[in-house]
């Protein structure tokens, strides 16, 4: 049986739409868009650049994202990859002493607003300027300070005061603001005031390219107008797998959005719903899962148009088998990660289902905390440090190569039942995001938990050496587990072997949204209480 706990939120049930964000005022504007028309499509680009107003530390206009779309009249999915490249002149001579973490050598050529103006383009019934304005006002009239951003703006501080543009717009005097105080953008709500105008393609290769270029050269970065003008999104087919009946989808690589499946191909050959929910024979199978799961990330996580991802034996039923014979239900292994073998953030997340069955899982970033801590000149952009993640050693399936895009810990998933969508879910939280997909898929799944419970659920992160995805790319064997489970949960890990730091509750990583679609038409939308996360219906 499943311990009920009371929720620290309602459950969002709605008939009509749903919209789930990282901040109020996005969920705000993805629902005001709903009830003018607009489509999932629509609604996704409205919140998209909202979100990069509000939750500037997350994402913006100056990162990267992935918008995986099923459209119901069509019964397809297509994600759309509007993730960028490093810089012509980012060869891996110019990292000597290692990749730039943050700073102007650390921007990648930014393709979010590719990703968006190409899947409205093929999929919005609203105009787009119509989406872009729910954007210009949050800029223009300001957001209120929550405690969540003065969490990360002073975790951020001194990066944002090395920057005299980004300090003077993120910060108030150099201190973080007060809860409440406006955080006014004037040279961003232009920026969105021209693209509303332009279209998408302006960023790349129009009038506020001309403007960009000028502040990133001014900022000096890598990045110059070429780099812009470019620059490309890209229309995919998504990827996926069977689990237990179900259609769980994945955006493709660059994403690694396979290690999710990989992690549930293993787990198919347990029977989990037999073992006690919160346990630790549960937790520790799942978490032996991801190990070996990674070991597949780091051996073939790259930009496909460099090499080969061979997807077709790593999610096949005989290398589930052979990865779940090596665990050892009573210890836990050691798993270093290496890209030697055989062949081998932050951000934020949204979710909307429409009217008509339409349904978005999206995911953006500008990288870690307040991204490099740069903004382009008068553009009012806050540019990503996505350069971190490029590894350096030429054997490297994710070296560093000029026009190659990075390998992104961004996935965006959607599950099918009976050819369509029965729930769209995901999460911030770079090496984190897939395991904590993991815990929701299996405890929408296999334990029948409703989505509000999904995101609240006490959560762990494993990490492994090596994994880190920001250069130097350390880790430890370190399993890091919220309070909230039972002690002999706890117990029963550390007596695996497991290395456990325990973090008070709903303070673990990430933050998930989640939106479940039942067959009478509901739409039951659940939020991370861990931030500023909010969902809505109607």
């Amino acid at each position: 049986m499943i311990p009920f706990r009371r929720s620290h939120r309602a459950l969002i049930m709605g008939r009509r739409g749903a919209v789930a964000t990282n901040h109020p005022v996005a969920t705000q504007a993805g629902l005001d868009t709903l009830r003018a028309g607009g489509n999932a499509a629509d609604a996704t680009a409205a919140i998209s650049l909202t979100l990069g107003v509000v939750e500037p530390h997350m994402s913006g206009l100056g990162g990267d994202g992935f918008y995986h779309v099923w459209m119901a009249a069509a019964g397809k999915g297509t994600v759309y990859n509007g993730t960028g490249v490093a810089p012509a002149a980012a060869t891996p001579d110019k990292f000597a002493d290692g990749m730039a973490v943050n700073g102007p050598r650390s921007v990648s050529v930014p393709g979010l607003l590719a990703g968006i103006g190409m899947m409205h383009a093929a999929h919005g019934v609203l105009p787009w300027a119509r989406v872009v304005q729910p954007a210009i006002a949050a800029a223009r009239d300001g957001f209120a300070a929550t405690h969540g951003y003065r969490t990360f703006s002073g975790n951020a501080r001194q990066l944002l005061r090395a920057d005299p543009r980004s300090g003077a717009t993120f910060l108030h005097e150099g201190e973080v603001p007060a809860l409440g105080d406006l955080i006014v953008q004037p040279d961003l709500a232009a920026t969105l005031e021209t693209i509303a105008a332009d279209g998408a393609e302006t960023f790349y290769r129009g009038r506020l390219a001309r403007l960009l270029a000028e502040g990133l050269a001014e900022a000096g970065t890598l990045i110059g107008a070429a780099d812009l003008a470019d620059l490309k999104a890209e229309e995919q087919a998504p990827i996926g797998i069977t689990y237990r009946g179900y259609e769980v989808r994945q955006t493709p690589p660059n994403s690694t959005g396979f290690v999710l499946l990989e992690e549930l191909k293993i787990l198919e050959q347990f029977d989990l719903a037999a073992l006690p929910y919160d346990s630790a024979e549960l937790i520790h199978l799942l978490v032996e899962a991801k190990k070996y799961a990674f070991l597949d990330r780091e051996r073939y996580g790259m930009d496909p148009r460099f090499g080969t991802v061979p997807l077709d034996r790593i999610l096949s039923e005989a290398h589930a088998r052979a990865n779940a014979a090596k665990i050892d239900r009573a210890r836990a292994a050691s798993v270093p990660l290496s890209f030697e073998a055989p062949n081998e953030g932050d951000t934020t997340y949204f979710c909307v289902v429409d009217a008509d069955g339409n349904a978005v899982s999206a995911i953006q970033s500008i990288n870690s905390v307040f991204g490099s801590g740069v903004t382009a000149g008068r553009t009012g952009i806050l540019l990503n440090n996505r350069m971190a993640y490029w590894h350096l050693d030429p054997r490297h399936p994710n070296v560093l190569v000029p026009g190659k895009r990075v390998r992104h810990t961004m996935n965006a998933p959607m599950i099918l039942k009976d050819g369509k969508p029965w729930a769209v879910l995901g999460t911030p939280g770079a090496d984190n995001q897939v395991q904590v997909n993991l815990q929701a898929v299996v405890n929408l799944i296999d334990y029948g938990v409703d989505p509000q419970h999904a995101a609240e659920a006490p959560r762990w992160t494993s990490s492994q050496p090596g994994q880190g995805a920001n250069w130097p790319h350390a880790g430890d064997e370190g399993l890091t587990v919220e309070e909230g489970l039972p002690e002999a949960t706890y117990a029963g890990l550390r007596a695996k072997g497991h290395d456990l730091r325990m973090v008070p509750p709903l303070e673990g990583a990430c933050s998930l949204e989640c939106i479940r679609i039942l067959d009478n038409g509901v739409r039951m939308a659940g939020s991370d209480p861990r931030r500023d996360g909010w969902a809505g219906a109607y």
